[in-house]
């Protein structure tokens, strides 16, 4: 999988925080943000998924 350039601006309170979060993961910024953005997509579709589960077998 390719990768692809994303730009954005965003307020300096919110990347000093951003910061400070990844700082103390031993991370860069970039990287504390695309892990965020995979896990919160990987949160959404494993709620998918459960739902669906439910719709087809039934809540228990």
């Amino acid at each position: 999988m390719g990768s692809t350039v994303l730009s954005l601006r965003i307020d300096g309170e919110l990347l000093d925080r951003l910061r400070d979060h990844a700082a103390k993961r031993g991370m860069s910024v970039q990287d504390y943000v695309v892990r965020t953005l995979i896990r919160d997509d990987f949160d959404e579709r494993f709620q998918t998924a459960v739902e669906e589960t439910e719709e087809f077998y039934g809540r228990t």
